[in-house]
Formats: structure tokens, sequence, C-alpha cells
């Protein structure tokens, strides 16, 4: 849109169906979206207007929220669905409080998607190796995008708590300062669209896939949680005496009541399942633990007054409003119902078969489009138009013939 057009508040309408085009770029059928296929409004959030600090020619960028034209949200907005999720904890005089972990991968350009990414050359000619966890090392010559990317995230208010090189090769992670669950989900994506948009200036590639590289650590999107009060801004985790109360552990015993039927928003491609079948700090099941990196479910160390649930299934590859809302609607569920969480864990152990999640994105799609609670938290209508437009995506991934099988089978009798 015209800046002028902007201003005078000229509306932008979209059709509804875009909200669930696949990431091939099809549709579902229409009935998943109003046969009519007719318009929504896309009203931007005043709070949420921003120069674009990379683009040379003057471009802002305005984030909306995915209106009906009768004024209320779209239930197949997914910034919708958490602004609701939010509002049943205000209704409850609560407020959650988040903060997103982002990994990420820095690459060489790769043209030919047929090839596997490759670090980028570093500044003596090689490409890293894999051994540079949280290294301080700016041999491989990224410290001019990263310069780039800190002064662009300032310049769009994106506060930084600290940023560091991971286990994989080439891989990177963030830790965003905790907040307002929507502000959270609105910083993570402009972060991610910030790192693809310097990337490319830089001539790099920057991947937010799950498991973009074989045997090497894949990408979370962990996502820490706590519950205040509105008003005095208490941990309501943690009593007077700095010890857990009934309501945090019921938030648990929500998480773990929601994480199979909910692990399709938190895990939403193929790809998302290469990450979860190899467990080490990837966990693919519904445990608790104090500060065990192999739960589901991890609470950090920390004081009394930041005590708070880590959730560390999602992958980097998943959306943030849609993860951050099926979590937190998880933990509300259990709060409402008072339920009771399993039974912590320790060390190395077995995961129970009730506390095992679907482990490929067929079986998590069955299990979410069985599931009554999600339909209950997020309404049948976008449960089943989120289903279609993955389905497609499914089925598009099996109409290929991946190198593994040409290698390992082709000579098979």
């Amino acid at each position: 849109m015209t800046a002028e057009g902007f201003v005078e508040g000229r509306r932008l309408q979209m059709a509804r169906g875009v909200l669930l085009q696949c990431i091939m770029g099809g549709y579902p059928p229409a009935r998943f979206y109003g046969s009519d296929d007719g318009d929504l409004a896309l009203v931007p959030d005043p709070a949420h207007i921003h120069r674009l600090p990379w683009s040379q020619q003057p471009r802002a960028l305005a984030i909306c929220d995915a209106d009906e034209l009768t004024g209320e949200s779209s239930k197949l907005s997914t910034r919708g669905q958490l602004k609701a999720v939010i509002a049943r904890y205000a209704a409850l005089g609560l407020a959650p409080v988040v903060a997103t972990e982002l990994e990420f991968f820095v690459f060489a350009p790769n043209p030919d998607p047929t090839q596997p990414f490759q670090p980028p050359l570093g500044l003596d000619g090689r490409r890293e190796e894999g051994h540079s966890a949280f290294s301080v090392s700016s041999n491989n010559g990224l410290r001019p995008f990263f310069s780039e990317v800190y002064a662009c995230m300032a310049a769009l208010g994106l506060p930084r708590d600290t940023f560091m090189h991971e286990m994989g090769v080439s891989q990177f992670e963030i830790n965003l300062l905790h907040g307002d669950p929507l502000l959270l989900a609105d910083q993570t994506f402009l972060f991610k669209h910030l790192l693809k948009e310097v990337a490319l200036k830089h001539g790099l590639t920057v991947v937010c896939m799950a498991k973009p590289l074989a045997h090497t650590p894949g990408s979370s999107m962990h996502i820490h949680q706590s519950i205040v009060e509105i008003g005095s801004g208490r941990n309501v985790f943690s009593d007077e005496a700095g010890e857990p109360t009934a309501t945090f552990r019921h938030f648990i015993g929500g998480q773990q009541s929601g994480m199979a039927d909910f692990t399709a928003l938190f895990a939403p491609n193929v790809n998302s399942y290469q990450r979860l079948c190899h467990p080490f700090a990837s966990p693919n099941n519904a445990c608790w633990s104090h500060d065990n990196r192999a739960a589901g479910l991890r609470i950090p160390a920390s004081s009394p007054a930041a005590r708070r649930v880590e959730n560390r299934l999602p992958g980097a590859d998943a959306n943030p409003y849609l993860a951050i809302a099926a979590s937190l609607a998880a933990g509300l569920y259990g709060i409402e119902n008072q339920l009771e969480p399993s039974e912590a864990i320790q060390g190395e152990f077995e995961v129970p078969d009730n506390l095992s999640l679907p482990c490929t994105l067929h079986a998590a799609l069955e299990r979410l489009k069985r599931s009554q609670l999600a339909k209950e938290l997020f309404g049948k209508e976008f449960i089943e138009g989120y289903v279609a437009s993955k389905t497609m995506e499914l089925t598009s991934f099996f109409d290929e013939i991946t190198p593994w099988e040409r290698r390992v089978l082709a000579a098979q009798a």
C-alpha cells in the first residue's frame, strides 16, 4: 500500500482463504474457509508500524489483525487465536508472561536445493566443522552480518537478552526478553523476517527449518511461561514462602494433557519430526522435570519470583502466535480443571506410553483431527482448516521420492 493510502486510513482487504494457504501455494477446498471466499479486513496494530532499516528505499511494515468485515477477529487468524487466549486469562485476573528462545542456521547461498546446506566460508577460507558451541571466535566471518542484525533490532525496538553460537554447525540462538505473549509473538515474527532480509544483503542464507542438517542438532523455539496477577504482578506459580503453588501444578497438568493433541501445532512440518526423532535437547515427550533437558516440560533453575515452565517441544519452524497460544491454552485448561501432573522425572528415564507424543506429521494431524480439546479451545473451523492445509503439504511430500530411497532401496531384491 502507498504511504498516502495508509495515512488516509484506506482499508486493505484480503481473501479469507489466504489464511489457509499451504506452503506450496495451494488452498484446501473452499468449504474450510467459506464457499464464497469473501474478504477479511487487515487492521494495522498502531504499536507495530515499523520503518524497515535494511531497506534502501523507504518502506514500512505494519503487523495487522485479520478481522471479519463485521468487526470480530477471524477464527482462522493465529494472532487472533493468541489474543483470545490472553483474554481468557484476563477474565480470571491473570496475565501470562512468556519469552522465546529461537535457534537458526546461517548458511552460504544454496541455489540447488538437491545439495546440502553448507556453512559460509570463514576468514581463513575454510568452513566451520561444528566444534564452536558458545564460541566467541569471529573466524566464521559473520561479524558484519550480526552487527547489522543488532542495529536493525534496535531500530525496530526488539530488545535482546543473549545471543550465542549453538551446538550445530553455523547455528545460533537468540533469547528475547520476557513479556506480554502477543508482544513476544510479534517480536519473534519480526526477528525471523529481519534475519532473512539482512542475510540476503550479506550474501547469506538464514534457515529456520527444524532440522536442516543431518547428524546435527535441530533448531527449537523454546517457550518460557509464567503467570502473574493483574495489578500486583505476583507470580502465581510461587506462594509467599517461595514454594510451588497448586496453580503451578495445574498449569503443568494442563500442558501435559494438551501436548500430544497439539503436537501438530508445535511441530507443523514434515521436517519438524526429523528434529524430534533425535531426542537429546529436542524432547518428544510430555514428561516434566526440574532442569532436565530431556523432558518436554522443563522447570529451569530460578528464584521463586521467576518460577516458570519451559515448553521445549516447538521447533524454530513453528508459527510463534499459534505455538504460544496452544501452550498457554493448555496451561489454562489445566488451571480451570485443576488437573494434576504426573510425577516429575530426573536423570535418564523411559517415557511412559501416556506421555509419548506423535512422531510423524501424519500421526500428529490424525491426533489433532480427533481432538475435542483442540476444537474446544480453538474452534472447529480453525482446527479443521489447519488440518486440511497441512494434509495438502504432507501429500505433496509423499509425491516425491527422496535420495535416501533411491540410494538404499533401489538395489534391494
